[in-house]
C-alpha cells in the first residue's frame, strides 16, 4: 500500500481495514502520531485537512 505526507506533518495510508480499502489520515506532532480518521473516498480527505496538492509519496518504489 501506499503513503502520503504533506508539509504540515499530516500522513495519508492506503489500508485495508476489515476487507474494506481505507484511507487513514493521522498527524504528526513533537514525534507522537495522531489519528484523525479513516475515509474511503479521495474526496473525504479535505474533511480532515488534507489539500491533495500538498501530498508527496513517502514509500519506496521497491515493489515494482
Amino acid at each position: 500500500m501506499g503513503q502520503w505526507r504533506s508539509p504540515d506533518g499530516l500522513l495519508v495510508e492506503a489500508i485495508i481495514l476489515d476487507d474494506r480499502p481505507l484511507l487513514r489520515v493521522s498527524h504528526q506532532v513533537n514525534g507522537r502520531t495522531y489519528l484523525r480518521g479513516y475515509c474511503a473516498t479521495v474526496s473525504e480527505l479535505a474533511v480532515h485537512g488534507v489539500d491533495l496538492a500538498e501530498l508527496v509519496e513517502d514509500s519506496s518504489l521497491d515493489h515494482l
